[in-house]
Order: structure tokens, then C-alpha cells, then sequence
């Protein structure tokens, strides 16, 4: 599994994630996505300077070299190999799942660029993940991804942005209970139709 991070980098909630996956039998990737801008670059706090330093680096990045990356971590892999992200990584998973190859799966959650990436189709079974509260992510734009990409199930909960960081305010139980539910169902389903 490659999981993606978000903008603050691979902290104790992305290292956590890694280990809830593992948790249920998956070794587990978590590239350091900044590290051109930032070696090691990680932030526990969410503060509107954290926001704009991660994000600078997100937009820093671009595109190229998120894929260079991902890539990298799928060829390290051995087949299946699936792939989640939480917000700048739940856009990197789906583009990843649209541009890549050696995908079986991807389920990304939140990601604030997949609605824009609505006329690309996945080459794997994808599945996106959004909360109707979320403040960072117009439901309009959500609505309008559902309505163009019927090959990729749309689900919405009634939760903010980051309600599967554990740990956190934004966490919510619920929507994180059924995210994660969804999601392994959609690596294991991916799985038995590979043949493993």
C-alpha cells in the first residue's frame, strides 16, 4: 500500500494511519513527499502557517515529481499494490490511480484537486471520500465530479475535512469507521479479482 500524506508531512497521524493499515496485513509505504523542498518536513500543528507552508510546498512539487514518487513506491512494491491518501494525498491517490500504472486499487480521501480531475478516468477501482461539512471542499464541485465519473464511487458523510485524523478535533468516528470499511473492502474485492 502507498499511503500519501498530507500537507503536514509523514507526522504521528500519517504514521498512525500506516500502522492501522499494517494493522490489517499490508505492508505499507508513506513517501516523504516535500522532501525536495524540505527534508523530513513534518508538523503536528494545523495552524494557518503550517497550512501555507505545507501547501507551498505541495504547489512547490507539482504534479511530476508527486508521481515520480508514487511511481517509485509501486515498483518498490510486490502486486497488489493499492494506494489511500488523506487531503494533497487523497488527490495525489486518485491522480496516481488516472496517470499510473500497477495500481489494483485507490480509495482517497478528501483530496481538494479531484473534482478538477473529473474528465480523467482511473486506469484502477477508485473510490473518493468527502465530508459535507468540510470547509475546504465546495460540495458543488463534489456533486459535479459524482455526475461526470460514474466509474468511481462517491462517498459523502457527514463530517468535516480531515475526519479520519484520529487524534484530532476533526476526527469523526463514524465517517472514519465507514471510510476505512469502504476502503478495505475495495483492496480486498480488487485483490481476489487479481487472483490473489
Amino acid at each position: 500500500l502507498v499511503l500519501v500524506q498530507e500537507i503536514f508531512g509523514v507526522n504521528s497521524y500519517m504514521v498512525g494511519a500506516c500502522e492501522r493499515f499494517a494493522a490489517e496485513g499490508y505492508e505499507v509505504i508513506a513517501p516523504s513527499m516535500f522532501d525536495r523542498q524540505k527534508k523530513g518536513y513534518t508538523t503536528e500543528s494545523h495552524t494557518d502557517a503550517d497550512i501555507a507552508e505545507g501547501g507551498g510546498y505541495a504547489r512547490a512539487n507539482g504534479l511530476e515529481n508527486a508521481m515520480m514518487d508514487i511511481a517509485a513506491c509501486i515498483a518498490a512494491l510486490e502486486a497488489p499494490v493499492f494506494i489511500t491518501g488523506f487531503c494533497y494525498g487523497g488527490s495525489m491517490a486518485y491522480i496516481a490511480a488516472c496517470q499510473l500504472d500497477g495500481l489494483s486499487a485507490s480509495s482517497g480521501y478528501y483530496g481538494s484537486l479531484v473534482p478538477a480531475f473529473a474528465a480523467s478516468a482511473p486506469k484502477c477501482p477508485s473510490i473518493v471520500h468527502f465530508g459535507k461539512l468540510d470547509a475546504h471542499i465546495p460540495m458543488e464541485g463534489v456533486e459535479k465530479f459524482a455526475a461526470a465519473r460514474h466509474d468511481v464511487p462517491v462517498h459523502v458523510y457527514d463530517a468535516g475535512h480531515g475526519f479520519a485524523r484520529r487524534g484530532t478535533s476533526d476526527h469523526d468516528e463514524h465517517a472514519d469507521t465507514l471510510a476505512f470499511r469502504r476502503t478495505l473492502d475495495l483492496f480486498n474485492a480488487a485483490a481476489a479479482d487479481a487472483g490473489f
